[in-house]
């Protein structure tokens, strides 16, 4: 198989042809090799600046946590960080199941080039027996909505991910973290190419009650 890469990839703006490229990319043309796989950057919409994470990440950080303990462990992978993590979920998936296709394992390595960072979030294990890992994780959790917040408010889109890479022992070992350490989500943040118009969330009321 073959994998074309295509960098600073751009467009005038009112240039239709990005049209025929994303026919391309969705096979809509007759007679595209099986195997060839084509991937797009355009260094204006791929490159965040570190200083626009760190205010991410610094906002995560004023959630609250009990004792004090910051329990929250973040992990940001850009440029080749984000291909190596793609080569070891993709060598993951050949270990557990080499009875897939390839196409399987093409898929498994390019997830984590679907935007321009993503952060994996783990969480410490309690070190002291007050501590209890619910709350840690409840803390870290807590950090990440920050983050997502923080993330949309500067006009980035943000996505919160678990599936199974999230307990996966290859992914885990590569991130730092060990086999019995939780990773509560990747978080995938970028240049949102458009906004998903919000549909209306349901209300507190059947899950909520009252004792007066």
């Amino acid at each position: 198989r073959c994998l074309l890469f295509c960098d600073d990839l751009s467009f005038d703006g009112g240039d239709s042809a990005y049209k025929s490229l994303k026919a391309v990319l969705e096979g809509g043309i007759e007679g595209r090799p099986d195997n060839v796989l084509f991937y797009a950057t355009s260094n204006r919409r791929h490159l965040m600046p570190r200083e626009m994470i760190e205010r991410l990440l610094d906002a995560a950080v004023q959630a609250p946590n009990h004792y004090k303990v910051r329990p929250w462990r973040f992990v940001v992978l850009t440029g080749d960080g984000l291909n190596r993590l793609g080569e070891v979920m993709s060598a993951s998936l050949q270990d557990r199941h080499p009875e897939f296709p390839q196409e399987a394992f093409d898929k498994a390595r390019t997830t984590p080039l679907q935007a321009p960072v993503v952060i994996a979030v783990g969480v410490d294990k309690p070190s002291e027996a007050k501590v209890l890992m619910i709350e840690n994780i409840c803390a870290t959790a807590a950090a990440t909505q920050n983050l997502l917040l923080a993330a949309h408010a500067l006009g980035l889109g943000a996505k919160w991910r678990t599936g199974e890479w999230a307990t996966d022992t290859m992914v885990k070992e590569f991130l730092g973290f060990e086999a019995d350490q939780p990773i509560i989500g990747f978080i995938y943040v970028g240049y949102p190419e458009f906004i998903i118009e919000q549909s209306p969330r349901p209300s507190f009321e059947d899950r909520t009650v009252w004792m007066e």
